[in-house]
């Protein structure tokens, strides 16, 4: 009860995607085994990088990194997902759901600003190979990296804060997956247009900041590329950029869908389908599109699974 006494939400429902058992069943086992598959293939490119000498260089430590942030990032969604599933009351506690809504975002948040500094660093490499070796140390990749990760985890405290201290006094249904701010400020009692205004600017700053930094970096690694004389140096380079270019297309196409507007405007039905793509789709789908054209990332994936092979034998 609160000082009015008007009782307020102690937990929420995450209705998630509400269909008969039997197809509940077959969505626990579907998204079960992408689950699997994420943590293996993200999982796999870390221990490749780690193992493997050759590549100890910022590139491939830019990208155990991202790897290792999509372990985190599905993991703040599908454990929780998995469980409703099979849940008969699909409740999620007050403090449970805010704690999702911070992981969550914070996590997004930290790919958001991963994403530019791979971009920086293929500029590096490419615009000015001469100093990328004194330029790009693993010292100053590390760095960098812990600073987009610190960064990231101090955006949203401050909205997040002001959000739980809207007055939720019923109903308490959430027709989402996963607590993201749009069902929430609609759960609330009285309207937080200024909330939901501050959200979204938030938002579209840190995506359209981040992304034009991307589109900046490529611009000039284009010009640069395409002053290459030789096919095969182009070939090479753009097979590494396409890579990159690949995953920010998937990730932040999805974003701007869902976030540049304030989101209580995107149908449910839509919200739950955007979601999904960007936090459970692009975590899959992106060990292979930076594997698959990478022979040194293929090879050291063989060692890997050559090295598993000898300890289960043993």
């Amino acid at each position: 009860m609160n000082r009015s006494g008007v009782s307020t939400v102690t937990e929420f429902i995450l209705l998630s995607f509400p269909c008969s058992k039997e197809v509940q069943v077959i969505l626990f086992m579907l998204f079960l085994v992408s689950y699997i598959l994420t943590l293996m293939g993200n999982g796999a490119i870390v221990c490749a990088v780690k193992l493997d000498r050759r590549l100890h260089t910022p590139m491939y430590v830019l990208l155990a990194n991202f790897s290792f942030l999509e372990i985190c990032y599905v993991n703040t969604t599908i454990p929780s997902m998995l469980k409703n599933f099979l849940s008969e009351t699909k409740t999620i506690s007050f403090m449970a759901c805010f704690f999702q809504f911070y992981f969550f975002f914070s996590m997004g948040t930290t790919e958001t600003f991963i994403l530019p500094l791979m971009a920086f660093d293929r500029y590096l490499a490419i615009c000015q190979p001469l100093h990328y070796p004194v330029i790009m140390n693993n010292h100053l990749c590390m760095n960098l990296v812990a600073l987009c990760w610190v960064t990231a985890f101090l955006c949203y405290p401050i909205p997040i804060y002001f959000i739980t201290q809207l007055p939720f006094c019923g109903p308490n249904t959430i027709d989402h997956f996963v607590c993201d701010p749009g069902p929430l400020l609609a759960l609330s009692c009285i309207p937080a247009p200024g909330i939901e205004l501050s959200c979204s600017i938030l938002s579209s700053l840190i995506i359209f900041i981040t992304l034009f930094f991307i589109l900046g970096s490529y611009t000039l690694v284009l010009r640069a590329v395409l002053r290459v004389p030789s096919a095969a140096g182009r070939r090479k380079a753009f097979s590494t950029c396409g890579s990159h270019l690949a995953v920010v297309s998937l990730f932040y196409g999805t974003l701007m869908i869902m976030y540049i507007s304030p989101t209580s405007g995107n149908p449910g039905g839509i919200q739950k389908i955007v979601t999904l793509f960007y936090s459970s789709v692009t975590p899959l789908i992106n060990p292979l599109i930076y594997s698959l054209r990478n022979k040194d990332m293929i090879a050291a994936l063989r060692k890997v699974h050559m090295c598993t092979g000898i300890s289960q034998s043993k």
